[in-house]
This record gives structure tokens, sequence and C-alpha cells, in this order.
């Protein structure tokens, strides 16, 4: 998550820095003329974050693509091979290995996919550095860059879009209107369950009454005793947990900052009703303005409002303030995330695989756990885009434009002002940003993105009112379930 934190806000910061370069090296211009030291300082210093753009493209995709595919299925496997008490060290990494090929075999695959696209001639011997420095940003930011990398990258986001529609999407309005609500109180919970075990073993005694002279109970009977004592073995479970719950001290220091989570309720939610807002009016400004379904809804620049895009913009002079506020937009979709995951468990379609508990996570889960937010964050970059179109396109790049004088005197002069770069900017002037180029590469990929945010929303708006009408959950939410077992994260002896 880290990594793909980073690569969240890296490519707008180099580049603007690039563009800085460029920039400066246009209000020199005059020195330039004069001193040519200077203009081969402007330039070396473009040309270096030009080309460290290269390379931190694909050091941070490359450890995605290893992560994903070989690192994390392979420990998977050898912890589901450790379960095993017969199997030794070397044959749990053989076959650990054995099941890892499979994955790198689905990364072989969608890289070559990917690179079926032709690149162009490079440009000869006699073209100059500058010609050269163009035809190395221009092949990485046009569809014949990199093209391996960025579809197998792009199918991951598809992943992580799925993952985000229903995990972050549930976890932006259960965890906020948890804070508000809290937890039931532990003794009257106690309480409850005590007289939910009374209930069950007299029911239980009922029927074994039945069979007192030596009948045998029918086979309605066995089956309705049987459900009685998995019931009875639950909630005996879940009386060990309350006690447990009712002596710890996190309880009372719970109680204790009340107010505090209410206030952090508020803010969450008034934090997700902004993210949600501003991604509705960017989807909308897509729809209204952008080229079509067949251009994957492109859209150069805003013609709507954007609230977050506009915080972005004015964070800009102040460094770093617009990189921390992406930061924070990371974390917190990672944040609500975990909160979404810990609330559901890991599902495959309609299966539940595992649940997230604390203390007692199989390793697997956790395994899980790390990939999916992995990739939630590396769809967070398609998220930030939505969210803030302008910001993400060119970052705080700004550029010279001559306009005519207004004063008589001077004539047919022209006058240079400073702007930041939006669409209308001269191509020579602004650089896209990497992110908005690997996002854009393949258009089928960002008309599902675009879907894919219109059902963000409703699954937000479905988990807003699900998690209002739900009522306080209890303090031991999640801990003891009636399906627990070994595939489900049954409790651990400790």
């Amino acid at each position: 998550s880290a990594v793909t934190c980073l690569h969240s806000f890296a490519f707008v910061f180099v580049a603007s820095r690039a563009n800085d370069s460029h920039y400066h090296l246009r209000v020199l211009s005059k020195p330039c003329q004069v001193a040519d030291y200077v203009f081969v300082t402007c330039f070396s210093e473009s040309y270096f974050w030009i080309v460290w753009t290269v390379f931190l493209d694909i050091t941070l995709y490359s450890i995605i693509l290893f992560c994903v595919f070989l690192w994390i299925p392979f420990v998977y496997f050898y912890y589901e091979e450790k379960d095993d008490n017969n199997v030794n060290k070397c044959s749990q990494v053989k076959n650990a290995l054995k099941y890892t090929v499979g994955f790198v075999l689905v990364c072989v695959a969608l890289l070559l996919i990917g690179a079926f696209v032709p690149l162009e001639a490079p440009p000869g011997q006699n073209s100059t550095q500058w010609e050269k420095v163009q035809y190395l940003f221009d092949e990485l930011g046009s569809s014949h860059g990199l093209p391996a990398l960025s579809f197998s990258i792009s199918s991951l986001t598809l992943i992580g879009m799925l993952a985000v529609i229903t995990y972050t999407a549930y976890g932006m309005s259960v965890m906020p209107l948890n804070l508000i609500k809290g937890t039931r109180s532990v003794a009257y919970e106690r309480l409850e369950n005590t007289e939910d075990i009374d209930e069950v073993e007299h029911q239980i005694e009922n029927l074994k009454s039945k069979c007192k002279d030596g009948r045998p109970l029918s086979s309605k009977d066995r089956r309705n005793l049987q459900e009685l004592e998995g019931k009875l073995q639950v909630l005996q479970r879940r009386g060990r947990h309350l006690d447990i719950a009712e002596s710890h001290c996190c309880s009372k220091v719970g109680s204790a900052l009340r107010p505090v989570k209410i206030i952090l309720g508020g803010f969450f939610i008034l934090v997700a009703l902004l993210f949600t807002i501003s991604l509705f009016i960017s989807n909308l400004d897509k729809a209204l303005h952008s080229a079509g379904i067949s251009y994957g809804f492109i859209i150069f620049g805003t013609n709507l409002t954007n609230p977050l895009n506009e915080l972005l913009l004015a964070l800009q002079p102040v460094f770093p303030l617009d990189y921390i506020l992406i930061t924070v937009i990371t974390m917190y979709f990672v944040l609500t995330s975990m909160a979404g995951i810990r609330n559901m468990g890991i599902w495959f379609f309609w299966i539940r695989l595992y649940k997230i508990r604390p203390k007692r996570t199989r390793p697997q889960a956790l395994l899980f756990l790390c990939m999916i937010l992995l990739l939630i964050v590396l769809h967070t970059s398609y998220m930030i885009y939505s969210l803030a179109p302008q910001y993400v396109m060119y970052g705080s790049q700004k550029y010279l434009a001559q306009a005519p004088s207004t004063d008589p005197v001077s004539g047919n002069a022209t006058v240079s002002t400073t702007k930041i770069c939006d669409a209308d900017a001269p191509e020579d002037e602004c650089t896209v940003t990497r992110t908005y180029l690997f996002l854009h590469k393949f258009w089928f990929f960002s008309t599902i993105y675009y879907f894919g945010n219109w059902a963000f929303i409703g699954a937000f708006l479905i988990g807003l009112v699900v998690s209002c009408c739900r009522g306080k959950k209890s303090v031991i939410e999640g801990e003891v379930e009636a399906d627990d077992s070994d595939l489900s994260d049954d409790e651990y002896v400790h």
C-alpha cells in the first residue's frame, strides 16, 4: 500500500517539477542567449526529471506486479501447505512454487497481450539531444510506450475497482455511523445472553424428556435437538466473549472517549459526502462534455465546479499541502476499506472465505487483506483523477501566455502573463502527468472505470441507508457467529 500511495502523487510532482524547469528556461530566455551555461543548466534539470519519471514508473509498477503475481501468492500457498503437519519445509516450498506458477503465467499473458502494439522507429543518429528526449517522453506517453506494463496495471486496477465498489463504498458509510451510534451496553448484552441460554436449555430439557421412557426421538425432534445444542454452544461462547469485553480496559476507555468518537464520525461522514458529491459532479461533467463511450469518456479540463479539484488547485502554491492532501485522501480510502472488510469479511462472489478478527485472523486472510488493499490503493489513482481531473492532468504546472498589450504607447508589443496549465494551454508548454497517460492508454478501461464510479456512488448510498436503518452494533460484533468453522476463521485456542 505504501508503494501505491507513493504512486498516487509522485507523477504529479515529477510532471510539475519537469515543467517548472521548462518554465524557468522560458523566463530566462534572454540570459540563455547571452550565457550558454544557463541553457545547459535548465535543459539538464528538465532532462533529469524526465528520465527520473521513466525509472520511477518502471520501478513502482514492477514492484506491484511482483507482489500481486509472485510474492503474495507464494506466501499464501506456503501457509496453505503448512496446515498439513505431514509436509516438510522443502515440500511446502516446492508445492507453493508449483501453484504460484499459475499466477506468473497470468502475468506473462497480460504482458504479452499488452505488448502487441508496434513501436515507432526511434529518431536517427543525426537527431539533436532534445529531439531524443522528446521522443522518449512522447513514446512513454503515447499508445506505443510500455504497453505491456500499462495493460497489466490496468487489469489490476479493474480488479481494484471491484474491491472499491464492494468494500470501500460500504466502509465509507458504515465507519462514521458506527462511531456516531456507538455500541450496545455490555451489561445489557450479558443479561440478554443469559436469558437466551436459560431458554435454550429449557427447550433442550423438554426434548430430552420425550425419550425418558426409552422411546427414540423422531427425526424432526433429533434435528431440533441438534440445532438447539449448536445454538447453546454459540451462546456460551458469546457469554465468554462478553465477560472478557466487560473486564477489558478498552471498553472503559472507549466510553470515556465517546464525545470524540461522535465528532470523528460526523467529520468522516462529511468527508464521505464531499467525495461522493465531487465524484458525481465529475461523472456528470464527463457525461455532458466528454468525447463519448468510444473514447473512454475522456474530458479535457473541467466544465463544472468540482469542490475537491478547486481545493487542490488552491493548495498548489503552498508546497507541499496538495501532496499531503492526496496522501490523506489515499489513507482515508485505505481506512474505510479496512472498515468495510472488517465488517463484511473477505468474499468470493457469494462465498465468504475469511473473517477479519483481532488476534484471530488466519495468515491467509491477512495476505488476502494486503492484496485487496494494494489493488484498492492502485485504483485510487483513477479515483483521485475523477475527484480532481484538472489537478491530476497537469499538477501545479504554469506557462507563459502572450497577449497583446493594452497600452497604446507600446504599439504592437505583447505582454507575458503566467497562467496555470489547463486544456487550453499549448501542447509544448504543459506536460500531462504519467498517471493521466496510464489511465487513458486503453479507452475501454477508462469506459469501465467511468461506469464503475456510478456503481461506487450507488453502493455508497445503499450502504448509507442500510447503516442508518441498523441499530447499535454489539460490543463483540463479528467475534462469535453460528457458521464459525476452520474455513471461516474459527476461534484459535491460545
